[in-house]
């Protein structure tokens, strides 16, 4: 079996909305695109990170005395003498998780083999064989650890496990295209037409992405678009409408996912000493009148719609 390596930072067992069946998810760290409303920020640097959950902290300092770099302290100015880390200083060397005996530090993705990840898919092999499931490469981006994630796709092939890669589309390297090329299906995120407006909410234009889309459609690769519906940044009508015609002119397109906004990740901004950015937004924004129209845009341009993964 391939013993390339890979830093995973969650797998998820029975899942039912990371394509068809019961499922399988395995998230990889490394991402190239920073959405505003990413809801899983641990995906988006490529190496493990320390997490700080500060209600399970009872401040006894350990993890001050262990630091080699003396990123953590108590913050003088707080009366409830509240933990910081310094993230221009910390290392991830997770001295201080070894020391944490009430689980307030933890270490946010591991190196794993593909030996290993398969070993934890393999457990769950019945379930696919009666659901017709199978596994789900998310992230992050799957396709950033290309070579890990092409190797994984293959061991999962040569035991007949149905494979499907969750997708921003933003790939640079052949070798990355591959690993679309390569899966069974595609859980592809559309996340606006509008370049400048795609540059602004996610960092990065959508040329690339909207041009491999194209190309993967040309491959006959079945697909599941995956569109997030954030209020204010692309629930427009004229932004849905602009998308749904795209994808109209397309003929691999099996279903059309339509994700409303939520603040699920939001607590985890804060355990990796990030800014939440969409802190004026709430999930109830998006009602459930302005939803089903949304819907209903994409189904008078003939394509199949559901809510949900």
């Amino acid at each position: 079996m391939d013993s390339k390596v890979g830093v995973v930072f969650n797998i998820v067992h029975g899942s039912f909305v990371d394509g068809f069946g019961v499922r399988t998810t395995v998230f990889l760290k490394g991402c190239p695109l920073s959405c505003l409303w990413c809801c899983n920020p641990e995906g988006q640097k490529t190496h493990p990170e320390l997490k700080f959950i500060a209600d399970a902290c009872n401040k006894c300092g350990k993890c001050i005395d262990v630091c080699p770099v003396e990123a953590i302290s108590f913050d003088s100015t707080s009366p409830e003498k509240q933990l910081v880390i310094d993230r221009r200083l910390c290392t991830n060397c997770g001295k201080c998780v070894d020391v944490c005996y009430k689980g307030a530090l933890e270490m946010t993705g591991k190196y794993m083999t593909v030996e290993e990840v398969m070993a934890i898919i393999k457990k769950d092999e019945p379930y696919y064989r009666q659901s017709g499931g199978g596994v789900t490469i998310g992230g992050g981006e799957a396709s950033l650890q290309s070579e890990f994630t092409l190797a994984l796709i293959r061991e999962c092939k040569k035991n007949y496990i149905h494979t499907a890669v969750d997708t921003c589309g933003y790939t640079l390297t052949d070798e990355a295209f591959d690993v679309l090329k390569e899966a069974d299906l595609l859980l592809f995120d559309l996340k606006g037409m509008d370049p400048q407006a795609h540059i602004k909410n996610t960092g990065v234009s959508n040329d690339i992405i909207l041009s491999y889309l194209r190309k993967l459609d040309r491959l006959k690769k079945p697909i599941i678009i995956r569109i997030p519906l954030i209020p204010g940044y692309n629930d427009s009508e004229e932004a849905l409408i602009s998308m749904a015609a795209f994808l109209s002119d397309l003929t691999s397109v099996e279903r059309v996912d339509i994700i409303s906004f939520h603040e699920y990740g939001k607590i985890k901004y804060d355990e990796l000493g990030m800014t939440y950015q969409l802190n004026h937004l709430a999930s109830n924004m998006i009602t459930e009148d302005a939803r089903n129209k949304a819907k209903q845009i994409f189904i008078d341009h003939g394509l199949h719609v559901q809510f949900g993964g």
